[in-house]
């Protein structure tokens, strides 16, 4: 049953970004689920011509279900902005931060939210020495869903320093960020609302938690609820939503943690917060939502009365 009165949702999906196929998933299970609830839908796989045709649709509310640029970098968000139009997830400025590692790092570090440190770096300058001591990981500053990051040890084949002809994100990014590894387990807590849900832990099945190992059935264990220390999981709990309500997020987000368990509470870092993360079948917010006994169906609804509530305020 429909929480909500039959109304008109765009779904936003696809796009060219580098997660395009993870968007096109997270967009058609959003609006199946709409549909299946009796919401008329209009399904928009973005262009160039996005402006015109979402003026042309005149939805009551858009479900941004895009990954990463330009929607969840701020810039769809500011379109919709000035063309007057409600969207769910982050509002523009928000978004602008939370894409950027750096940024985000100047948004909650002063705050008491433990990240990693590092540094930005050239990726010219990568063939020359390494920018800090290894082990350490190199990422994009402004992508998602691990794209491009690489972990360089004293055991890769990259060489040392590494080689011009070796593979790695050095070839794809002019500049990366480059922060310590930090070991231990991979950690994810769902903030919806104002309400964090869980703390999961991924286990891959070979390797880290890549792209890859994201979205290839059966690569990674989800352990949910995670099997860790309380107070390990109240910290979790609390750092994400003080991420969450640190950033200006609205709707739902998903901060990722590395823990180092030899450590304790000191080995707990956050390593970013999703504003708008995935809803595709292997997804952790569905997956967490319904150890809630939130279905799936109804996330997507509480998803877009939270941008309806957000949108009558500004109002």
């Amino acid at each position: 049953m429909s929480r909500l009165p039959h109304m008109h949702v765009a779904v936003l999906m696809g796009g060219w970004a580098n997660e395009r196929e993870v968007s096109l998933m997270s967009g058609t299970g959003v609006a199946d689920a709409l549909e299946g609830l009796g919401h008329r839908v209009t399904r928009i796989d973005l262009d160039r011509d996005i402006a015109t045709r979402l003026a042309e649709a005149k939805p009551d509310v858009v479900f941004n279900a895009l990954h990463g640029v330009p929607g969840e970098d701020g810039t769809v968000q500011g379109m919709m902005d000035l063309m007057g139009i409600a969207y769910t997830h982050s509002g523009m400025v928000t978004s602008v931060i939370a894409i950027d590692k750096e940024l985000t790092k100047q948004a909650l570090v002063p705050h008491g939210i433990p990240m990693p440190g590092g540094r930005i770096v050239r990726s010219e300058d990568l063939y020359a020495a390494d920018p800090i001591a290894r082990p350490y990981v190199l990422k994009p500053v402004n992508e998602g869903s691990s794209v491009g990051v690489a972990i360089v040890t004293d055991a890769s084949n990259c060489g040392n320093p590494i080689r011009r002809e070796a593979e790695g994100p050095w070839l794809q990014f002019e500049s990366l960020l480059a922060e310590p590894y930090i070991r231990g387990r991979e950690l994810t807590t769902t903030v919806l609302g104002d309400r964090p849900l869980l703390v999961t832990e991924l286990v891959p099945k070979s390797g880290f938690y890549d792209f890859t190992a994201k979205y290839t059935d059966g690569m990674t264990q989800h352990v949910c609820p995670a099997q860790i220390p309380d107070n390990i999981t109240r910290l979790c709990l609390d750092l994400a939503l003080a991420a969450h309500q640190r950033l200006g997020c609205r709707g739902v987000s998903r901060s990722d943690f590395r823990w180092d368990d030899e450590r304790g509470e000191q080995g707990l870092f956050l390593l970013e917060t999703n504003t708008q993360p995935g809803m595709t079948p292997l997804s952790l917010v569905p997956e967490q939502a319904k150890h809630c006994g939130i279905s799936y169906a109804e996330l997507v609804e509480i998803i877009i009365e939270d941008a309806l509530d957000h949108a009558g305020r500004a109002s």
